[in-house]
């Protein structure tokens, strides 16, 4: 059965509102969520209490916390909806115990993990190898629609910069 398949069969819908969490940083959370309408933010906080935006999800995509799921300690990230959001939640032993029963779904869990792995090494190389401004650029071109949807904040967070670094960088590649 295809992961989507099985999602809409043996997941439960969920509704949530703006500003309504799915989990905490710290909490034990072993479900996995499709997307279907909304979008939401994932973010780090500090021992300082600094904000640092991991990801938006958008509908069609999938999240859930490996280490909230496997990892002493939970989840690693907060994940909130900054719109209203409906979602197909599903608890990851129930995803994992058919999968060792079902080769087609365990095809799609391991096209979903490559692909999961593949956004994760470009964000980190754009977070690690490209200047600020590069990456902004490259947002631009990848998530025009997101600057409708966030505050400056939360793309500056996002891109790793001040929001005053964000308003130079802006000034700079609208030239």
């Amino acid at each position: 059965m295809k992961f989507s398949e099985f999602l809409e069969k043996e997941g439960k819908p969920e509704e949530r509102d703006r500003g309504e969490y799915l989990f905490h940083q710290g909490d034990k959370n072993r479900r996995i969520y499709l997307v279907q309408t909304g979008f939401l933010k994932a973010y780090y906080l500090s021992g300082d209490g600094k904000e640092n935006t991991k990801s938006f999800v958008v509908g069609g995509e999938t999240i859930g916390s490996l280490k909230g799921i496997f990892g002493e300690g939970g989840s690693s990230f907060s994940l909130v909806c900054l719109e209203r959001s409906t979602l197909i939640g599903i608890d990851f032993d129930t995803l994992y115990e058919h999968s060792q029963r079902d080769g087609e779904l365990a095809n799609d869990m391991v096209d979903f993990l490559l692909n999961f792995a593949m956004r994760k090494e470009t964000r980190e190389f754009e977070l690690l190898c490209l200047p600020a401004e590069e990456r902004y650029k490259r947002l631009l071109k990848t998530m025009p629609d997101l600057f409708d949807r966030v505050t400056q904040n939360d793309i500056a967070r996002f891109l790793g910069v001040t929001p005053v670094g964000l308003s130079r960088i802006k000034k700079r590649v609208l030239r």
